[in-house]
């Protein structure tokens, strides 16, 4: 039980780091490189309207993205962050934006919150 806590805190650490970069004045900044085409909008932006709009190559480089920013440092003693594999992380945002009442979900909250339960991926 004292590691989902440990998780949690450290999840609560990379929201509140994602909410202070939304004033940034570069509109990439923050956002880790990931090779590949990505949704035409900042990561932290993000949501299953932009999920929709795009093809799947594009979808793949978010997935890597999302990958890159999740399992970054998190200033916890745990290190760094749980990553989903990315078949199941691109299936999990298939399923939620394939919802209509899902359209203004942001990616990097579903992909967070989802691998925060899963086993960590190393």
């Amino acid at each position: 039980m004292g590691n989902r806590w440990g998780i949690a805190a450290a999840l609560a650490i990379v929201c509140a780091a994602v909410a202070a970069g939304c004033g940034a004045s570069s509109p990439n900044s923050g956002t880790p490189q990931v090779q590949g085409p990505q949704i035409n909008v900042p990561l932290r932006l993000a949501d299953c309207t932009d999920w929709n709009k795009s093809d799947v190559s594009q979808r793949l480089g978010t997935v890597g993205a999302l990958r890159a920013f999740a399992g970054g440092p998190t200033g916890s003693p745990a290190g760094h962050g749980n990553t989903l594999p990315d078949k199941r992380a691109y299936d999990l945002l298939q399923n939620y934006c394939d919802n209509f009442f899902a359209r203004g979900f942001k990616l990097y909250k579903l992909y967070t919150r989802a691998a925060a339960f899963s086993p960590i991926q190393r």
